[in-house]
């Protein structure tokens, strides 16, 4: 191959250069090598950043012309150079050459040999599975299956194991089976300009959850309804965000007048409110505060509306926006419902009692 890759150099440079790069992506596919690997091949080759985009089995892999990862949540542009894994298919290995760059023979061949070989590695080592295969996303985030199993689901459902920065979160639903997705990997830095990717602890042990929770992926599809969302970890860990999602499903609320709140809560945002979890058991008898709730709600329909308005806004004014009601006839209705509680509302000792109210009600759902 390389006789004949200097011959044709002679001859045709453009036709030297594309019988190396077939025998280098030959080179990498008898070596087995990775996903990261291939699409780096493709960079350097080609001088200019490379991605491989497969939606389907959560792929993303992008790496610079200099060989490094950098991955990105933005979409391929549609000018720049593809080709596609499957014929017709949407994953595809793109370059990323800007528009006013001359198509090139080479380019076409790197494309071509790269994405050949992803789709072989791609088959090999993810298959063609749902997403969310109920069985796989089981095993994933089932504690007590040996780890070998889990890794296996894990790469089943197109995570990638072979990456340690690879992170992702648990999506719990009311009434359906949970969803594990792939959290954006991290590229810049947080408030006051730490890094969003802390350095590891010195004895080894995970890092700390970030303050605020991080965002879904922009094209990630929630389910309807309620939903409890876990912690970013890495895959081995998805059990531990399994947990943190259950939990977090147990603060929300169906967000109507008679069961106020957020549809959506992360774990990450809970905090040491998380703590009151372990002390309301659901469907057993609920503290006292939740009973004095659930009877001023029977004397007054708007009760709940209202308070919860009170617990989550920054003043009474911003409470009586909410609720688009009067200042006065707010004043009007915490006074009445004062009287029905039995404690203050307005005070801040009742403020909080009051959050901590409402959040036991939900906590106490069967």
């Amino acid at each position: 191959m390389k006789e004949l890759a200097g011959r044709l150099t002679a001859l045709d440079p453009d036709a030297g250069a594309a019988v190396q790069v077939i025998g280098y992506f030959d080179r990498l596919a008898e070596s087995r090598a990775g996903l990261e690997a291939l699409v780096r091949g493709a960079a350097v080759l080609a001088g200019c950043a490379a991605r491989l985009v497969d939606a389907e089995r959560r792929v993303r892999v992008r790496v610079e012309a200099d060989g490094t990862r950098r991955d990105s949540e933005s979409p391929p542009d549609p000018s720049w150079p593809s080709f596609a894994l499957t014929p017709g298919g949407a994953s595809a290995l793109w370059l990323e050459r800007t528009a006013e760059a001359a198509p090139s023979v080479v380019d076409a061949v790197i494309l071509e040999r790269a994405a050949g070989v992803a789709r072989l590695v791609l088959d090999r080592t993810r298959g063609r599975v749902p997403a969310d295969d109920p069985e796989l996303v089981e095993t994933l985030l089932d504690a007590t299956a040996p780890e070998p199993a889990r890794l296996h689901a894990a790469r089943r459902l197109g995570l990638d194991v072979a990456d340690p920065a690879t992170r992702a979160r648990v999506v719990a639903p009311l009434d359906r089976p949970p969803r594990v997705v792939v959290a954006p990997r991290d590229t810049g830095t947080h408030g006051g300009g730490r890094p969003a990717s802390a350095a590891p602890h010195p004895d080894g042990g995970p890092q700390p959850t970030p303050a605020h929770p991080q965002p879904l992926p922009p094209d990630t599809e929630l389910p309807a309804g309620r939903l409890g969302i876990g912690p970013a970890v890495p895959v081995l860990d998805l059990p531990r965000s399994w947990a943190a999602a259950r939990t977090a499903l147990r603060f929300t609320a169906d967000g109507t007048a008679q069961d106020p709140g957020e549809r959506i809560v992360h774990a990450d945002a809970l905090g040491g409110i998380a703590l009151l979890a372990d002390l309301v058991v659901p469907g057993a008898e609920p503290p006292p505060d939740v009973h004095d709730l659930e009877a001023a709600a029977a004397n007054a329909p708007w009760l709940l509306a209202t308070l919860h308005a009170v617990a989550a806004t920054t003043s009474l004014r911003a409470a009586a926006a909410e609720i688009n009601v009067h200042h006065s006839t707010l004043q009007d209705r915490l006074t009445h419902a004062e009287s029905l509680l039995g404690w203050p509302v307005r005070t801040p000792q009742g403020r909080l009692r009051l959050q901590l109210a409402l959040t036991m009600r939900h906590l106490a759902r069967p």
